[in-house]
């Protein structure tokens, strides 16, 4: 089967397993496979990848949807096709806005920056100014739920609802079945640079992971061994970080959503009680049944929490 009839195949917006079906018996190079696939669910999503250069930093992003600007911040190591699954329930209400933050994904990697959350901020900063954007709501996942923390509360005007899901940070939480592990001394990949690493950390992240055909585990491996050395230095200098999101979360002003799964093995659930304590204008929503990836586990149930949210506090 040739490239151009599988491109056929999506246009005409066949169903991912049957396309998979097709792209595994077909001469197509792995990482074609793999691009097909996400580009499929880029349009599904109703997202276009666009890019800004930005004092120097090309800043790469999706974007696409009518309504009020929604920026979505993917966590570390992810980029921001992890919120293609949510975008896709979101998008015929907001203007979707999904970057990749400096040092992920498609936007630029510089050795000599800082990446620490703080600097993300800062960088995020830029970008809406870049973009013209002056208010939006703010939504979060893992290390990029502390980073939208820290943004609400150093740029409370600009923030109009601020969406946390599993946030890192949450320092006075239980200590999570991963962390337990470690502490013992068990190794547990934080990027997965073999298959059996990818598994193992895709068992940690989801509480029931959808099937990943090889040859796309396969290209997310070269990626991440090819983002190794900088993403281990990223992840190190962010645990270095003191500020916990309990003390940010005192500064916050506007109303604020914790999705968080209830089997998250990464960061502890009893994290959303912690920031159900300290928020002035919280709504938490724990969700039955799934792990550290809300909007990719379950995303109508993560984006109906997300809409009803809005709903209630800007009717």
């Amino acid at each position: 089967m040739n490239k151009n009839k599988v491109l056929l195949m999506v246009t005409m917006g066949l169903t991912i397993p049957f396309m998979i079906f097709f792209l595994f018996y077909s001469c197509i190079p792995k990482a074609t496979q793999a691009e097909l696939i996400l580009n499929y669910e880029r349009q599904r999503a109703r997202l276009v990848p666009k890019g800004l250069d930005i004092q120097g930093v090309h800043m790469a992003y999706l974007e696409g949807g009518r309504g009020e600007p929604l920026l979505l911040i993917h966590g570390s190591g992810d980029d921001k096709d992890h919120w293609l699954k949510l975008a896709r329930h979101l998008t015929g209400r907001f203007r979707v806005i999904a970057p990749d933050l400096p040092g992920f994904g498609e936007s630029d990697r510089l050795l000599e920056r800082s990446y620490r959350a703080k600097d993300q901020v800062e960088n995020l900063r830029a970008f809406t100014r870049a973009l013209g954007v002056k208010t939006f709501h703010l939504g979060g996942h893992s290390l990029g739920g502390k980073i939208s923390g820290l943004y609400a509360a150093r740029y409370p005007s600009q923030v109009k609802t601020l969406w946390l899901m599993a946030p890192a940070g949450v320092y006075s939480a239980r200590p999570s079945q991963m962390q337990r592990l470690l502490r013992r001394g068990y190794h547990i990949p934080i990027y997965g640079k073999n298959i059996r690493e990818f598994d193992l950390l895709l068992h940690f992240t989801m509480n029931k992971p959808p099937f990943i055909p090889r040859s796309v585990k396969e290209v997310l491996i070269e990626r991440a061994l090819a983002d190794y050395s900088l993403h281990n230095r990223i992840y190190q200098e962010v645990a270095e970080e003191a500020q916990s999101l309990e003390e940010v979360a005192l500064k916050l002003t506007m109303p604020t959503l914790v999705v968080w799964g209830d089997q998250d093995r990464i960061l502890d659930p009893s994290g959303a009680e912690v920031l159900e304590r300290i928020l002035p204008r919280p709504s938490v929503v724990l969700l039955e049944g799934v792990g550290h990836a809300p909007m990719l586990e379950e995303p109508k149930k993560t984006a109906e929490a997300c809409l009803e949210f809005v709903d209630t506090v800007h009717p």
